[in-house]
C-alpha cells in the first residue's frame, strides 16, 4: 500500500501539470530539477497482457490518469487494464485520436469520459467545446466505440469547485454537460459509471483546494467505483 500511495502521489503531480497553465521557461534549470520534471507518470506505463484475461481500455483526462493505478490494483488477476498514453482532453481531441487510441487489438470493456476539458473556459471566454458540439462529438465517439464490439461504459464528469480556478471552469457547467452525456448514453444503451455521485459525499476530504483534481485517497475512491463498473460489465 505504501508503494501504491507513492505512485498515486507521483501520478497526481503529473496530472496536475498536464492541466496547469504553462509557465515561462526559466533561464537555466538545475540538472536535478530537470530530472525531476521528466519523471515518467507510472499510470502511463504500458502493460503486458496476462494471457486469458479480458482487455480493458481507460479513456479520459487527468482525473482518469489519477485513478488508473487504483483500478489496476483492484482488477489485478481479473483484467488487463490499459489506458490511452496521454491526457484525453476534450471531445474534439477524442474524435481526432480515437482510432489511434483503439489500435488494432480486441477490447472487452472500454471505460471513457470527456467533460472537464470541454467545459473549460478559454482566453476568449468561450468554453473549449460548447454544449451543442459536446453532444455532437459524444454521439460520434459512442458510435465508433460501439463498433469495436466492446462493452462501453461512460463515466460522469466529477465536480468542479465553486470560485476562481486556473484554468477557469464554472461550477454549474458540470450538471449541464453531464445531463447532455446522460441523454446520449441512455439513447445509445451505454452503461453509466456515476463517478460524480461516487465522489461527491467526500469532496471535502478528497478534492484538492480550488482544484478539480483529487488527492491519493480521492483517486483511490474513484478507482474502486471504476473497477466495480468494469467488473459488472465483465460479468454480463
Amino acid at each position: 500500500m505504501k508503494t501504491l500511495s507513492f505512485l498515486l502521489a507521483l501520478a497526481s503531480l503529473s496530472m496536475f501539470a498536464a492541466d496547469a497553465p504553462k509557465a515561462a521557461p526559466a533561464e537555466k534549470a538545475p540538472a536535478k530539477a530537470k530530472a525531476k520534471a521528466k519523471a515518467p507518470n507510472p499510470a502511463m506505463a504500458p502493460i503486458t497482457d496476462v494471457a486469458g484475461l479480458p482487455r480493458v481500455l481507460l479513456i479520459g483526462d487527468s482525473i482518469s490518469i489519477g485513478y488508473t493505478l487504483p483500478v489496476r490494483q483492484e482488477l489485478a488477476g481479473k483484467a488487463n487494464v490499459h489506458r490511452i498514453p496521454t491526457n484525453g482532453g476534450p471531445t474534439k481531441n477524442g474524435t481526432a485520436n480515437l482510432a489511434k487510441w483503439l489500435g488494432t487489438g480486441k477490447w472487452d470493456v472500454i471505460h471513457f469520459n470527456f467533460g472537464l476539458h470541454d467545459l473549460r473556459h478559454m482566453e476568449d471566454g468561450k468554453r473549449q467545446v460548447e454544449p451543442a458540439d459536446y453532444e455532437k462529438n459524444l454521439r460520434s465517439l459512442v458510435a465508433d466505440l460501439k463498433k469495436t464490439g466492446a462493452k462501453v461504459i461512460f463515466a460522469t464528469t466529477t465536480p468542479v469547485p465553486e470560485g476562481k480556478l486556473t484554468p477557469q471552469r464554472t461550477f454549474g457547467d458540470v450538471a449541464v454537460y453531464n445531463d447532455i452525456a446522460l441523454k446520449v448514453m441512455k439513447e445509445n444503451d451505454v452503461a453509466i459509471d456515476d463517478l460524480n455521485a461516487a465522489i461527491t459525499p467526500t469532496l471535502a476530504q478528497h478534492q484538492n483546494k480550488a482544484d478539480v483534481h483529487f488527492n491519493a485517497e480521492g483517486s483511490a475512491t474513484l478507482g474502486k467505483a471504476v473497477a466495480k463498473s468494469i467488473s459488472a460489465a465483465l460479468a454480463k
